[in-house]
């Protein structure tokens, strides 16, 4: 695990004096590099120093490199006008950096630092390459949402520490019955996800982040917190099967609500923000069972959810850096002008929606038998976020694809080669994962 830690360490001079392709092609490399290192156990392994990996980790790392791979591919424009485009490589590799050691630490303290310290980069990349003055006021909800939480679960860390003399995770076998434990560690989580009521901070940051900003957070910065209440659910067993319940009927209803919100956004990037809720509201209830199935079902849906919302953020750019709006009602008729985008507009939509064969399909099936068999009344939330995901997918598509383009303009534009890749490289895994789901139901 080292090895990639020195790999990214190593970049960081090269950020300066190469080429911003070249950068894009070793961040590629070291994603490959890092799928061969492959890790199926539930134990730690490739242990090194105070890191290691298991099928979760692993996971949620090679998902990472993956998507930080394509925020360089999609920020060419930052390239081409020389905005400061060495800066924004140096913040990709420390982002990246972050996220590496938060996800494949074995400490809990650890987890937390790098958790925490993952925020700096995505603030500077939406204050520094967003589009509107409200980027500001979109920073501070991102930096006061996640602080104003977090250092009560410092505080429970270092509580933990004192009284039981180990923050590895392979040795966090207690049970704390304490409520306020329970609450002072896992709502860092809750606003990182985000949960219902706390997510008001993600619609604002997605609508002034540029496109890799957009991507980072919908990719990467919701899994933290999954990944985060994953390794310390099991220290909260006795009060997580008395208390668990009351989050997932918030999570539920919430998913509901939010997808109510969808279907009268104007906004395309503020709408494929809303459906990012409901959707870890679903990966929030499955973990909050405890069960197997919820947790498989959480981790296969929230990488469906990186891979699919991620694209969905690149093609509403795309349509951005055209046609200079992201709103639904100037954004009309797109297939008359763009012909072919309307194919990977229906690609992206029909895997929101968790149409076969995407891999959103298969954590929602997993999530679904993990939610009824806690609890059978589930089934009508369930039933309801089904039909209306459905319903703002189909919203978002019709309503950008179909009708009259309003300046009455009528060419044909194909787009670039570069766009086209950036998109079948977030399509092709999201669809070709379900092949090798045998390895998830084996063990469930």
């Amino acid at each position: 695990m080292m090895k990639f830690l020195f790999s990214l360490i190593m970049l960081i001079p090269l950020c300066f004096i190469s080429e911003f392709w070249l950068m894009q092609f070793m961040f590629f490399i070291l994603s490959f590099l890092f799928f061969f290192n492959i890790s199926m156990s539930y134990l730690w392994t490739n242990i090194s120093n105070f890191l290691g990996n298991d099928l979760l980790s692993f996971s949620l790392i090679l998902l990472s490199f993956w998507i930080c791979s394509l925020m360089i591919l999609s920020s060419e424009k930052i390239f081409k006008l020389n905005n400061f485009s060495n800066l924004f490589l140096f913040i990709m590799v420390n982002l990246m950096l972050a996220l590496y050691l938060a996800f494949s630490s074995m400490n809990l303290f650890i987890f937390y630092l790098f958790f925490e310290i993952s925020l700096i980069p995505t603030l500077i990349l939406i204050i520094g390459w967003g589009y509107q003055p409200e980027r500001i006021e979109a920073g501070i909800y991102l930096l006061f949402y996640t602080l104003m939480v977090s250092l009560p679960m410092m505080i429970s860390i270092f509580y933990y520490y004192e009284k039981f003399f180990s923050l590895d995770f392979c040795f966090m076998t207690n049970d704390l019955k304490n409520l306020f434990m329970y609450l002072c560690m896992n709502f860092v989580f809750f606003v990182k996800m985000p949960m219902f009521f706390v997510h008001l901070w993600l619609p604002k940051a997605h609508v002034e982040a540029p496109v890799s900003g957009s991507m980072i957070l919908a990719g990467i910065m919701l899994k933290l917190g999954g990944y985060g209440l994953m390794r310390v659910m099991n220290l909260f067993l006795t009060v997580g099967m008395k208390f668990n319940f009351i989050f997932i009927i918030i999570s539920l209803m919430g998913g509901f609500f939010v997808s109510l919100m969808c279907l009268r956004q104007s906004d395309i990037k503020s709408l494929i923000a809303y459906s990012s809720v409901a959707h870890m509201g679903l990966v929030l209830g499955g973990i909050m069972t405890l069960n197997i199935w919820g947790f498989w079902g959480s981790l296969i849906m929230m990488l469906a959810h990186g891979l699919c919302s991620s694209g969905l953020f690149c093609l509403a750019n795309i349509s951005y850096e055209r046609l200079m709006s992201r709103s639904l009602y100037l954004n009309k008729g797109l297939i008359n002008i763009f012909p072919s985008l309307s194919l990977w507009w229906f690609l992206f939509s029909s895997s929101n929606m968790a149409a076969p064969p995407s891999l959103n399909l298969l954590g929602e099936i997993l999530l679904i038998n993990s939610l009824v068999s806690f609890s059978s009344i589930f089934m009508i939330f369930l039933s309801l976020i089904s039909f209306f995901s459905a319903a703002y997918s189909l919203f978002l598509y019709a309503f950008s694809q179909h009708g009259v383009y309003y300046s009455g303009m009528y060419s044909i534009y194909s787009g670039f080669f570069r766009e086209y890749l950036l998109l079948f490289l977030h399509w092709f895994p999201l669809n070709i994962l379900i092949l090798k789901s045998e390895y998830f139901v084996l063990w469930i």
